[in-house]
């Protein structure tokens, strides 16, 4: 699954985000909106979101990310956010003027999450 709106730039940052891992479902690059800039399922896993639920998500990303920044000054900055459910985890990162939201499998070990989680946070400090 791909979807964008004119980021061909932004397909291999997707591609290279889902290639940290095997155990990489999802990725997408979200504007400061909630706006779906780029979006990848990884091959031969399914959704466990409608496209419509998928998006509402992403504009739920971006209302949080902008609550979290009223905290900034008294408790710093967020440095990600790591959600653990049943059938996945869901870890956002925030890079400065885009937010990314990748879902890998529930499975992995914890520590290789944080690893994940600082490949994710390097391959996209341009963003």
């Amino acid at each position: 699954m791909k979807n964008g709106n004119g980021n061909a730039h932004l397909i291999p940052i997707v591609e290279d985000i889902l290639s940290i891992d095997p155990g990489m479902r999802f990725a997408a690059i979200i504007d400061l909106k909630g706006n779906i800039s780029e979006a990848i399922m990884k091959e031969g896993k399914t959704s466990l979101k409608t496209q419509r639920e998928e998006e509402h998500f992403c504009k739920q990303v971006a209302l949080r990310r902008k609550m979290r920044k009223q905290f900034d000054k008294s408790l710093g900055p967020v440095n990600y956010v790591h959600i653990e459910r049943e059938k996945v985890t869901q870890i956002v990162v925030y890079p400065k003027r885009k937010t990314v939201y990748v879902t890998i499998e529930s499975d992995i070990d914890i520590k290789r999450k944080l690893e994940i989680v600082e490949l994710i946070k390097k391959k996209t400090i341009r963003l």
